[in-house]
């Protein structure tokens, strides 16, 4: 979990400030947002991931436990899962990464970029601004995106008000680090294993 306002420029911190963030188990509203479902969105459990694209807990998540969910839930039909944007003051290339994610989303190819960026996350990390951009607009290349439309759309950032809003509504419910997710509600704090989601998502199931 990388934590929001951590000044020890994303070295991990484990364990969550009191009163920060909700009690595992006492359910929180919190909306879906506006990028397309990942399964069948009228699934009985909603699966939501407040994520950065540059943390490395969330890539550790993508690398470690998304793939399993996905097979088991998601592709099965018992989970609709949504992607919102929590980008960390401390991690330079997250904001623009996730307004580039919008950019691929108006062109229908949200979660094909998605799964690029954390897969070449190191493309992104610790570069200057100007090698995250010419990153992300290489990335939008290879997955067959107009490039003309995503460069303009990246470089205007087109779609900061979806991003700000996003961010805002996570800290609302509580969301104080990434990767912060919410089931049916229930939240989930931070990059845990296979087992944790999968207790929490049978429970779901099951009622």
């Amino acid at each position: 979990l990388e934590k929001e306002g951590s000044l020890n420029n994303g070295a991990a911190q484990q364990g969550v400030e009191t009163g920060t963030a909700p009690v595992a188990g006492e359910k929180v509203d919190v909306g879906k947002g506006h990028l397309p479902a990942l399964g069948n969105k009228n699934a009985k459990v909603v699966m939501i991931d407040f994520s950065d694209f540059e943390c490395p807990f969330c890539k550790q998540y993508f690398d470690q436990t998304f793939a399993q969910i996905k097979k088991d839930y998601i592709d099965t039909g018992k989970v609709a899962y949504y992607y919102r944007h929590f980008p960390l003051d401390f991690h330079p290339a997250a904001k623009p990464a996730a307004l580039a994610s919008e950019c691929a989303n108006e062109q229908g190819k949200f979660w094909e970029f998605h799964d690029l960026v954390f897969k070449e996350q190191t493309k992104i990390t610790g570069q200057t601004p100007e090698a995250t951009i010419l990153a992300l607009k290489t990335f939008a290349a290879n997955i067959g995106l107009n490039t003309t439309q995503f460069n303009t759309c990246l470089d205007t950032e087109k779609f900061k008000d979806n991003v700000d809003k996003d961010y805002t509504e996570g800290a609302t419910a509580g969301v104080n680090g990434t990767p912060g997710f919410f089931i049916n509600g229930v939240p989930v704090v931070g990059a845990q294993p296979y087992s944790a989601f999968k207790t929490i998502l049978d429970q779901e199931l099951s009622k």
